[in-house]
């Protein structure tokens, strides 16, 4: 996890870093600035499209009573490309963009949930149970031995839940 992180504040800022001198060292310093001002300014408007349209689709499958699974994939995914388009680079605006396009959310979508089924299934993360007022049979549940060890739900339980990684 260590090693996850230092890459991810470290040697991703310092590629960034290289390649903006890159750039600028080829096309000039005001062509880079505005470069990365422009990168900044389309992508918190593409951002926002989305944004909006996804927050649309969320109201649609909430209102006919579905769960918007996909649909709050899509905000997460909109929210984090927005914060990389906002950070000047060109690797993270790479990144951001496709990000917010959907047809590359959806296949990255699909990998981080092949990826989650697969963490799910080895044990690496694990299911636990969280009852509220508004849950059927509401409230803490201290009578049901599974509410609190993490186990699989009561059959029959609504499965409304958080995955704690370990």
């Amino acid at each position: 996890m260590f090693a996850r992180l230092a890459l991810l504040f470290v040697a991703v800022p310092l590629l960034e870093l290289a390649l903006l001198v890159q750039v600028g060292r080829a096309v000039g310093l005001g062509p880079t600035l505005l470069l990365v001002l422009a990168t900044g300014i389309g992508g918190a408007a593409l951002a926002r499209r989305e944004g909006l349209r996804t927050l649309a689709a969320v109201q649609r499958e909430l209102a006919a009573g579905r769960m918007p699974a996909a649909s709050l994939l899509d905000g997460a995914a909109i929210l984090f490309g927005g914060a990389l388009l906002l950070t000047p680079g060109i690797l993270t605006d790479l990144v951001g963009f496709a990000l917010l396009l959907p047809p590359t959310r959806r296949w990255f979508a699909a990998r981080l949930t092949r990826w989650f089924g697969r963490e799910l299934a080895a044990g690496r993360v694990r299911w636990s149970v969280v009852s509220s007022p508004m849950t059927p049979g509401g409230g803490a549940n201290d009578e049901d031995p599974h509410h609190m060890r993490g186990d699989s739900p009561p059959r029959g339980m609504d499965p409304r839940h958080e995955i704690i990684g370990e």
